[in-house]
């Protein structure tokens, strides 16, 4: 995080506020007169704008999963063993978030009726992001289920 100081003519002072929250992120300015009372001081923190993630393609990230019906088994079983005591964990989540967004695929591309698929996957995506300390509903992320197929594909390669 930095500091931008610029003086300018008060009619430009929008314009330079505008261009400066385009080229970074930046909080308010923060005007202010010069000694001479004929231009203005503005005061902007900024940062620079995170690089865009790229997301992998769902056949990219998923390449590696077992079939739908396994990984339907696995969370299954996952979630009954946490009826016994049991402790439901990260890879939990991410495996059930990741078949919830496969199923929710299928649909999509598929002729037949809808079903909440897709809003089960996005709730999914949303407790995944949520346990890894990225959303508290205030902030939202910009692609959920992508972010499920991004850590999906790390998983997946590390296993």
């Amino acid at each position: 995080m930095f500091e931008i100081r610029a003086i300018t003519d008060p009619a430009d002072a929008d314009r330079v506020t505008a261009a400066l929250s385009a080229a970074f992120d930046t909080g308010p300015a923060r005007q202010y007169p010069t000694r001479d009372g004929r231009r203005t001081r503005l005061y902007v923190t900024a940062d620079h704008r995170p690089e865009p993630t790229t997301w992998p393609a769902p056949d990219q990230a998923y390449a590696l999963a077992p079939s739908i019906l396994s990984e339907i088994g696995w969370t299954a079983a996952r979630a009954r063993a946490h009826l016994h005591g049991q402790p439901i964990d990260r890879e939990y989540w991410l495996r059930k978030a990741a078949v919830l967004d496969r199923i929710a695929l299928d649909e999509e591309t598929a002729t037949r009726p809808r079903t909440d698929a897709t809003e089960m996957a996005l709730n999914a995506a949303l407790r995944l992001l949520e346990i890894d300390g990225h959303g508290d509903g205030n902030d939202p992320h910009p692609d959920p289920r992508g972010y499920v197929r991004q850590q999906y594909a790390t998983w997946a390669k590390n296993q």
